[in-house]
């Protein structure tokens, strides 16, 4: 009895557990059923608010936030360099990375765009977001960032009547054609979206432009109907802050030294609202002809501490500079006669080097940082490796005037066409380089430029140099002779002015007209010479390049090898004894060289280079030395005291 008792019973469990499957799976086939004519839309659970400033301190998810932001451009870093600089970032205990994004670079050509490799802005901020890194995104259109042109394309200026920053309407065109591209890939990677960035600022420092009112209400505009949903900003100085608002964004001030009207300042604009230094300055830019401009630890860390015990937030402008690689220097025009280009290196005096060094400012940052953190400050990674090869003896050498014939097809024209409106590069124009002008002169004189030269350029009589025409030089005697000469101008854009008010002004190569002798000069001929990639990797193939023991010729182009043995590491060349010129190794411009400095090195990134043989191409203007030399700690030239 007892155990058919216990049989019945377990009978009764394994019947339920039966009955229980069958029920369930009932189910599952009733939802599936249901789920095919009804769709349901599984939602994750999203975060809390984003960030929001409607009080004296941010908050993000509805908790109290301080911005400890630095400044890193994508495009000034070899993309190879992202991830360890962005590491650097964040043990330096900073939480919000900021960037801009330069419009010249993401559409070199009207209608054409470019979001790959170097520029994938995309993958940027997806490693932000990897590394738990917040990010401040400053589109533009307008950057400024010491870059030429302030980051917009040179093709603008192809519009005789182009009125840049302005609601023209060939500006706005542009304008919305760009951001249709940029935003639609920027929405995804918001803070609503699950992604990093929690606020964008519209335009940049307009205050100290202010020429259209309707204007940043347009680029405010441009920004929601595509979707952004992240808190505005805008950014300028204490006199560009009257000018340079927009009514529903968050207004920040820029500067180096603490000036405590200027918080007041903000505060009596902004009752109530965070206040925020979108950028501290944390050096200088420098410019050639001049001296290197440092900020010193000592004079930076009591106005950083002092800005944080004020419960401001703060941006470091630069944290890295990194390398104006190419011609994408700007230059600089306020309070000066002519303008004068920027250097080819960034590194800004910034906390971190242009090589990814860690400095005096770093470490101490680093350690003030680390106040405002609950947890210990992530453990600082390895510096990379840099290497000083031994220096490489020039092969081989072409005149410019050999290779003319591989540029682009030459034109002829009556007059004189400045670079923007040349028919090249689809009907573009030329951006940035050399142009060379040729006419024909039947007698010697006094060549005036009427100051139609922009920015520099060298005077050739059949082929040999005379002199130099510039801002400060508009005259020049040209040799007697007999006969039709040839007269050869060849003007350098030497970088476009980032910053003031004569951006509509940025035209370069000639101009205008030309006088020898009070005489209009005519009928030229045009050769543009940018140097792109394309058109070194014809010159580097010509079997007519001729050995370094024949005579000379400038401006000519110099060939060398840099084997390298091993894992290719960082590295600086070095040009004593060279003039001015251009370096390119294996195809890439590593950017302008210039025996009046300050800079004496140039950064060689060890990702640009390759084991075994590497291709080192200079373009020099005047003097050569028969080698190129490499050092591992750079020389950016005597120093001077922002």
């Amino acid at each position: 009895m007892e155990s058919s008792s216990v049989f019945s019973v377990r009978l009764s469990l394994k019947q339920r557990y039966v009955l229980l499957l069958c029920i369930a799976a009932g189910a599952i086939l009733t939802y599936h059923k249901f789920t095919r004519k009804h769709p349901v839309e599984i939602k994750r659970m999203s975060r809390g608010a984003g960030l929001r400033a409607n009080t004296s301190q941010f908050t993000l998810e509805g908790k109290p936030f301080r911005i400890l932001g630095g400044s890193i451009h994508y495009f000034r870093v070899p993309r190879a360099y992202w991830q360890d600089r962005l590491l650097k970032l964040k043990s330096c205990g900073l939480n919000t990375l900021t960037t801009y994004v330069p419009w010249n670079l993401h559409e070199p050509e009207q209608g054409v765009f470019n979001f790959e490799d170097q520029l994938d802005l995309e993958a940027f901020l997806r490693l932000a977001s990897s590394l738990n890194l917040w990010v401040i995104l400053r589109p533009g259109p307008y950057i400024c960032a010491e870059w030429d042109l302030g980051g917009l394309p040179s093709w603008l200026l192809r519009d005789r009547n182009m009125k840049l920053r302005t609601t023209y309407r060939g500006f706005t065109d542009a304008v919305n054609s760009f951001f249709d591209q940029l935003i639609a890939k920027v929405v995804p990677h918001q803070f609503s979206k699950d992604g990093p960035i929690i606020a964008v600022q519209v335009e940049n420092e307009y205050g100290s432009y202010a020429k259209d009112i309707e204007y940043m209400p347009f680029i405010k505009e441009a920004l929601l109907s595509r979707g952004i949903t992240e808190l505005l900003m805008t950014s300028d100085n204490k006199e560009g802050l009257k000018l340079g608002g927009v009514k529903g964004a968050l207004e920040t001030i820029n500067f180096q030294k603490l000036n405590l009207n200027d918080i007041k300042y903000l505060e009596e604009i902004q009752p109530q609202r965070p206040k925020m230094v979108m950028e501290y300055w944390s050096g200088w830019f420098d410019l050639w002809g001049n001296l290197h401009h440092v900020y010193s630890a000592e004079d930076m860390i009591p106005v950083v501490t002092e800005i944080l015990e004020k419960d401001m937030s703060i941006n470091l402008y630069m944290f890295h500079g990194g390398t104006n690689f190419g011609f994408m220097n700007g230059a600089f025009a306020v309070g000066i006669p002519a303008p004068k280009p920027m250097i080819t290196s960034y590194d800004y005096d910034a906390p971190l080097s242009e090589a990814g060094d860690y400095t005096t400012k770093y470490h101490l940052l680093r350690n003030l940082f680390s106040f405002y953190h609950i947890y210990p400050l992530p453990e600082l990674p390895p510096l990379l490796q840099r290497r000083a090869y031994q220096p490489v003896v020039v092969q081989q050498h072409l005149s410019l005037w050999d290779i003319l014939h591989f540029a682009d097809k030459p034109l002829k024209s009556e007059r004189p066409i400045n670079m923007e409106n040349l028919p090249v590069n689809h009907n573009n124009g030329q951006s940035y380089g050399y142009t060379l002008y040729e006419t024909i002169i039947t007698s010697g004189g006094l060549l005036n430029s009427k100051n139609n030269i922009r920015d520099r350029a060298l005077v050739f009589v059949d082929k040999h140099f005379v002199g130099v025409l510039d801002y400060k030089t508009l005259e020049l005697a040209l040799p007697d002779g007999k006969g039709r000469r040839t007269l050869g101008l060849l003007v350098e854009n030497c970088g476009r002015v980032n910053y003031g008010q004569t951006l509509d002004e940025q035209r370069k190569g000639l101009v205008g007209d030309i006088e020898l002798n009070k005489q209009l000069l005519q009928d030229f001929i045009i050769h543009s010479l940018d140097m792109k990639p394309g058109f070194l990797n014809r010159i580097e193939n010509l079997g007519n390049w001729k050995s370094m023991r024949e005579q000379l010729s400038f401006p000519g182009f110099f060939q060398a090898k840099l084997y390298v043995n091993g894992s290719p590491k960082d590295t600086f060349i070095k040009l004593p004894g060279w003039s001015k010129g251009v370096i390119f190794i294996n195809g890439k411009n590593l950017g302008r060289y210039r025996s009046i400095g300050p800079q004496q090195t140039l950064y060689v990134p060890g990702p640009w280079l390759h084991k075994g043989d590497n291709q080192v191409l200079v373009f020099e203007e005047q003097e050569a030395d028969g080698k190129i030399q490499f050092t591992s700690t750079p020389d950016y030239g005597m120093a001077v005291d922002v």
